[in-house]
C-alpha cells in the first residue's frame, strides 16, 4: 500500500478489525519510510452480472424482476415463496460464483424452466409458454407431450 504522506510503498499493519458488519476489514497501517499512520479498508468487489437480451442489449441483473416472473407462472399453485426465492438463490449464485459477468437471458430462462420443472409442472408450462413464445397451438401441444412422456418413462 502506498503512503498518502510521502508516497513510499512499504509499511506495516498494526491493527486490523471488522468493519460495516463484516462486509469489510479495517486496518491501521504504519509507514516505514516516514512513520505516519494511515487507515486503510479492503472490502470484496462484487461486480454487477450483466444479462444479454435477445436483442442484444445489457441490463443488470435484476433478482426482483426474475422473482416477479416466476411468480407469475406460480399463481394459485401449491408453490411457496421460500421454493421461489431458493430457486432464484440457485441461479444467482450459480452465476455470481463463476467467471463470467456476462450471462445470455436464454441460458437463465433454462434454468428457470429446468426448477420450475423440479417444483410444479403447471407453472413449468406456464413460465415455458410466456418465455418460449409458443407460436401456435401445436408447438404447445408438443411441449405438453415432452412433459407426459418424461412421466411415463419414470412410471
Amino acid at each position: 500500500m502506498r503512503c498518502p504522506f510521502c508516497g513510499h510503498d512499504e509499511d506495516k499493519v498494526i491493527d486490523s478489525r471488522p468493519a460495516d458488519d463484516g462486509a469489510a476489514i479495517r486496518r491501521r497501517r504504519e509507514c516505514i519510510n516516514c512513520g505516519n499512520r494511515f487507515t486503510t479498508y479492503e472490502k470484496i468487489e462484487n461486480l454487477p452480472l450483466m444479462v444479454i437480451k435477445k436483442d442484444g442489449s445489457r441490463q443488470p441483473f435484476n433478482r426482483d424482476k426474475l422473482i416477479s416472473g416466476i411468480m407469475k407462472s406460480c399463481e394459485k399453485r401449491p408453490v411457496s415463496t421460500e421454493q421461489i426465492e431458493s430457486l432464484v438463490d440457485a441461479i444467482e449464485s450459480r452465476y455470481q460464483n463463476s467467471l463470467k459477468r456476462e450471462v445470455q437471458s436464454r441460458e437463465i430462462g433454462e434454468q428457470v424452466m429446468e426448477g420450475l420443472k423440479q417444483i410444479d409442472e403447471v407453472a413449468y408450462v406456464r413460465f415455458a409458454s410466456v418465455y418460449r413464445q409458443f407460436k401456435d397451438v401445436s408447438s404447445f401441444l408438443h411441449e405438453l407431450n415432452e412433459i407426459l412422456g418424461k412421466q411415463e418413462e419414470i412410471r
